[in-house]
């Protein structure tokens, strides 16, 4: 495992360890009479950390869920057809995602947009998620150019 996915994974299951510890202490202050104000704006900003690592990460691995059942009965010709048209119609996908998150971002940038309760800054977390769809643009336009890094499966 390369030093860089090990670090991306790190910072991907900090954030899911970082959501669980929010919600435990937003759910033992509701029942204490202590809530913790500002709990879901913190949630939606770790899940939007860790969702978007995880899809680099699955991007990376080639562990996108698929629906195996046609795919392994095909020939071989016919699933590397297959696996070209998967890859070219999530790359698709993913920069139309891409294209309305910097659209959004380029007209709400001087928006200074943050949360009610506890600030938290949106414009950092849509940059955080227009990166790692950057990201996996990256890693599938690179698999669609060099086929050797197709899942041989």
């Amino acid at each position: 495992m390369s030093k860089a996915r090990h670090i991306v994974i790190w910072i991907g299951g900090l954030a899911l360890l970082a959501a669980t510890l929010v919600d435990t202490f937003a759910v033992i202050g509701r029942h204490i009479g202590l809530p913790l104000t500002g709990s879901i704006e913190l949630m939606q900003a770790v899940v939007l950390v860790s969702g978007s690592i995880g899809l680099v990460v699955a991007t990376w691995d080639l562990s996108h869920a698929r629906v195996r059942i046609v795919v392994e009965r095909l020939s071989p010709a016919a699933r590397r057809v297959a696996d070209v048209l998967s890859d070219l119609l999530t790359l698709a996908f993913v920069l139309a995602l891409l294209a309305g998150s910097v659209w959004l971002s380029a007209d709400l940038w001087n928006g200074h947009e943050q949360s009610e309760l506890v600030g938290v800054p949106w414009l950092v977390l849509r940059l955080i998620a227009n990166v790692c769809l950057f990201a996996c643009a990256v890693l599938l336009a690179a698999r669609l150019v060099r086929p050797s890094q197709r899942d041989p499966a």
